[in-house]
């Protein structure tokens, strides 16, 4: 199966110039963690409510920051043609949940979430959960402690 059979299409972007406050708000309307950022039409970036939390918030920033500021800019993006067994090792090894889609214009056409992933291929979210889900990371609650 290709990326392109369950992914989902129906993408919002923010561009870095938006504040953080503006891609709260978009977050909350369409439900989501994660929001990609666009600077006219390329890929950027990516905003979690994590790098709102971490980079923003718990560094004293305002909701009047800018998402450029705030958005982790190195992306791991996938092609709409790749199948999903080779994309499922890639969020697996990386341990990311979302992972946004690229037609080969690299232009932006969808987003392929670990959901996306339990609802059309059971076997490749679950080698993708089993990568995902193994402890240590920078972003780990059990990695080590450094002082």
């Amino acid at each position: 199966m290709k990326v392109c059979d369950a992914m989902t299409k129906d993408v919002k972007i923010v561009s870095p110039n938006h504040t953080v406050q503006d891609a709260a708000e978009i977050m909350a309307k369409i439900d989501a963690g994660v929001v990609p950022v666009g600077d006219i039409d390329k890929l950027v970036g990516m905003l979690t409510d994590r790098d709102i939390a971490i980079r923003a918030i718990a560094r004293g920033k305002g909701p009047d920051c800018k998402v450029g500021d705030v958005m982790t800019k190195d992306v791991t993006y996938c092609y709409e043609d790749e199948t999903i067994d080779e994309v499922s090792a890639n969020l697996g090894s990386h341990q990311i949940r979302r992972i946004p889609v690229l037609n080969r214009d690299n232009r932006l056409v969808g987003i392929l979430s670990l959901g996306d992933l339990a609802l059309k291929d059971d076997d490749s979210a679950g080698e993708a959960l089993a990568g995902i889900s193994r402890p240590g990371g920078s972003h780990s609650q059990s990695a080590a402690v450094h002082q």
